[in-house]
């Protein structure tokens, strides 16, 4: 499973785009209220949050197939659940943290 996603969870949303629109030297290809997104050439997609856990910091999304069965999995390995699956829009995510209390996601592309 590669990492294609990090989530940073922001306050000011505008603020915050301006930084990383620089810091990436890149567009975000989708603006929305809710979620700014970036697609650097050499890396992961980069999200903005605003109504993220600022203070529990970026979520590092794994993207999978079937993401019933990768929760399932993980849960059985010792994860705990912090945030069940939820739609954002198309793509299903959920929160799990290991352990040590890392938190990680899981992320499934919309059917098509």
């Amino acid at each position: 499973m590669p990492i294609r996603t990090i989530t940073v969870p922001v306050k000011d949303l505008d603020a915050a785009k301006a930084l990383y629109t620089r810091l990436l030297g890149t567009e975000p290809y989708t603006d929305a209220p809710f979620y700014v997104g970036f697609r650097p050439d050499d890396g992961p997609e980069l999200g903005l949050d605003p109504h993220g856990d600022v203070a529990a910091g970026p979520v590092v999304f794994w993207h999978v197939d079937d993401i019933e069965a990768e929760i399932a999995a993980h849960l059985a390995a010792g994860a705990t659940e912090e945030h069940a699956v939820r739609d954002v829009g198309g793509p299903l995510i959920a929160t799990l943290r290991d352990g040590d209390g890392n938190r990680f996601g899981l992320y499934q592309a919309p059917a098509t």
